[in-house]
C-alpha cells in the first residue's frame, strides 16, 4: 500500500516564510497556515452537534502560526523548567536546530512527551497543592493544542462559565453572581470538588472529546499528556487519572469536563456562576438550596465521575460564603473576604521582616508591586473602610522596620532630630525602653515619619487610588 504525503514546512520561529518539504504522514491531507489553518475550525458551527471530522486538526496544531503564538504565550507565562532543565530562553535557538524533527515525530503520531516535574505549592487555605511542571517543549505543544481545542469548544460553553476562557475574568463572575444576589437569590449552595485535577476519568474525558474531534493523531497526543508520568528521584511513575495541573493544556479540559455539569444546571433553570471548579449556585431559600446540594451532587458524583468534598460543600446566606475572594452582602454589595485581607497582611509581614537586612526603599519597592496588584484585583469591592486601616497598619510596619535599622539610642535621636522633633522629645523617646512596635506608636514617631514622609519614599497608598480604580 502507497504511503501518503503530508506537506509540512521547515520554519523557524522568527522567519516569515518557511520552506516547503514533504515528509510521509498517516492520513491523505494538507498542513495549511494563518488565516488558511482557520478555514477547517470555522467549519464547526456554533449549532453543530455532530463531530469536528477536520482532517487536517493536527496539522493546524503544528502551524507555524498558531506554534508560534504558543511559543510567545509560554515565553510571556515564563515559568520554570522542566526535567530537562531546558529554559524558555533556549527553545528558539533549540527548535532551529530540532524543530522539523520535532514537527515530523508530531505529525506522524511518534512524539512522547517528557515526564513533569512534580512541585509542591501552599494552598491558600492550608495544605499543600501538588504541580507538574512540563519541560518548555511540552509546554509549547500545549499550549498550541489548547489554542485549536478553544477555538473548536469555547463557543459551546455556557455563558455562566468564567475560568479560563478568553475576554472573560474574574471580576465578569462576580458582577454576574452580584446580579443573582440582587434580584432576591440570597441563598449560595457552594459545591466543591475533591481533589478535581487528580481524579478526572481518562476514558470519560477522552469519550468528550471524540464527539467533537475526528483526528485520531490528536486525540492519541492528548492521552498521551494525559497519562504522561511524574519523575520523583530519578524514576517515572505513570498517571492513571486527573488533568496534569500547572500544564498549558488542563485549563480547557477541565472545561470540557465540566461543561456537562454547567449543561445539567441550565437544562435544571438554576442560576450560577462557575469559575474553573468552583461553582456556586443562587436559590432563593435555605430548603431549595439543601435539596440542589444533594441531588447536583449526585449527579456529578455517579454521572461525571468525580468526588464532591461534603465536608466544605454547603448551603449558606451570601455575606456568608467566599467566592474568588469576595463576599457578598445581603443588598448585593461586593466586599472583600477577611481571609483575602488576611493573606495581604501576611505577605506585608514577610516583606517587612526586621532581619532582612534590605534598605527602607526597596521593601517600599517590593510593598509597591503587592499592594498594586492587589487593589486592582478588588477594585470593584466597597472596601474604603478597609483600604484606610490597612494603609495605616502599613506605616505601622514601615516605622518599625526603620527604627530596626536605627537600633542604637543616638542614632534614633539625631533621625528625629533631621526630622524636626524637639530636642527633648528626641530624647525621651529613644531612652524610653520600649519595643519596636509600641515605640513606632509615639507621637514623635508619627511626627517624623508622617504621610509626606511615606508620600517621599514612594509608598503606594490603597486608600489615595480608590477613585482612580472607580473612574477607569
Amino acid at each position: 500500500m502507497e504511503q501518503k504525503k503530508a506537506v509540512v514546512y521547515q520554519w523557524s520561529l522568527f522567519e516569515d516564510r518557511p520552506n516547503k518539504k514533504t515528509i510521509p504522514h498517516s492520513e491523505d491531507c494538507e498542513v495549511v497556515f494563518g488565516a488558511e489553518a482557520g478555514k477547517g475550525l470555522q467549519a464547526v458551527g456554533a449549532g453543530e452537534q455532530e463531530r469536528a471530522l477536520v482532517s487536517h486538526l493536527m496539522a493546524t496544531v503544528c502551524s507555524p502560526d498558531n506554534f508560534s503564538r504558543a511559543f510567545k504565550r509560554v515565553k510571556k507565562n515564563k515559568g520554570a523548567a522542566g526535567i530537562d532543565g531546558m529554559v524558555t530562553g533556549e527553545f528558539a535557538s533549540w527548535y532551529n536546530r530540532e524543530g522539523q524533527g520535532l514537527i515530523e515525530k508530531l505529525l506522524n503520531g511518534t512524539y512522547k512527551p517528557e515526564a513533569v516535574r512534580p512541585v509542591e505549592i501552599s494552598k491558600p487555605n492550608g495544605g499543600k497543592r501538588q504541580l507538574g511542571i512540563p519541560t518548555v517543549t511540552d509546554r509549547i505543544i500545549q499550549q498550541a493544542i489548547s489554542q485549536v481545542l478553544e477555538q473548536i469548544y469555547d463557543h459551546t460553553f455556557s455563558e455562566s462559565s468564567f475560568g479560563y476562557r478568553p475576554k472573560r475574568s474574574t471580576h465578569q463572575a462576580l458582577k454576574t453572581a452580584q446580579g443573582h444576589v440582587r434580584e432576591g437569590r440570597e441563598v449560595v449552595v457552594e459545591i466543591d470538588l475533591k481533589n478535581f485535577f487528580d481524579v478526572v476519568n481518562h476514558n470519560r474525558l477522552m469519550s468528550r472529546l471524540c464527539e467533537r474531534i475526528g483526528d485520531k493523531t490528536l486525540l492519541s497526543l492528548i492521552r498521551k499528556y494525559l497519562q504522561s508520568g511524574v519523575m520523583i528521584g530519578g524514576l517515572v511513575s505513570q498517571r492513571t487519572e486527573g488533568t496534569p495541573q500547572g500544564s498549558p493544556l488542563s485549563p480547557i479540559l477541565s472545561n470540557i469536563v465540566l461543561d456537562e455539569l454547567d449543561k445539567e444546571l441550565e437544562s435544571r433553570g438554576h442560576k450560577f456562576v462557575r469559575y474553573a471548579d468552583d461553582c456556586n449556585i443562587y436559590v432563593r431559600s435555605q430548603t431549595a438550596g439543601v435539596r440542589i446540594l444533594k441531588n447536583i451532587g449526585n449527579f456529578i458524583e455517579t454521572k461525571l465521575k468525580l468526588r464532591v468534598n461534603r465536608e466544605k460543600s454547603k448551603v449558606s446566606l451570601s455575606y456568608q460564603t467566599k467566592f474568588l475572594g469576595y463576599t457578598i452582602s445581603r443588598h448585593g454589595h461586593l466586599l472583600i473576604a477577611e481571609q483575602s485581607l488576611k493573606r495581604l497582611k501576611s505577605k506585608v509581614r514577610t516583606i517587612t521582616r526586621r532581619n532582612r537586612g534590605s534598605s527602607l526603599e526597596q521593601i517600599v519597592e517590593e510593598l509597591n508591586t503587592v499592594l498594586r496588584g492587589w487593589q486592582e484585583y478588588f477594585s470593584i469591592a466597597q472596601a474604603s473602610s478597609h483600604y484606610k486601616a490597612m494603609d495605616a497598619w502599613i506605616r505601622h510596619k514601615l516605622r518599625c522596620y526603620k527604627l530596626k535599622q536605627l537600633k542604637r539610642v543616638y542614632t534614633v535621636v539625631r533621625f528625629l532630630r533631621s526630622r524636626g522633633v524637639a530636642e527633648f522629645r528626641c530624647w525621651i523617646t529613644a531612652c524610653s525602653g520600649k519595643g519596636f512596635w509600641r515605640l513606632s506608636m509615639a507621637h514623635s514617631m508619627h511626627e517624623a515619619m508622617n504621610l509626606k514622609w511615606f508620600e517621599s519614599l514612594g509608598l503606594y497608598s490603597l486608600l489615595a487610588n480608590v477613585v482612580r480604580f472607580k473612574s477607569k
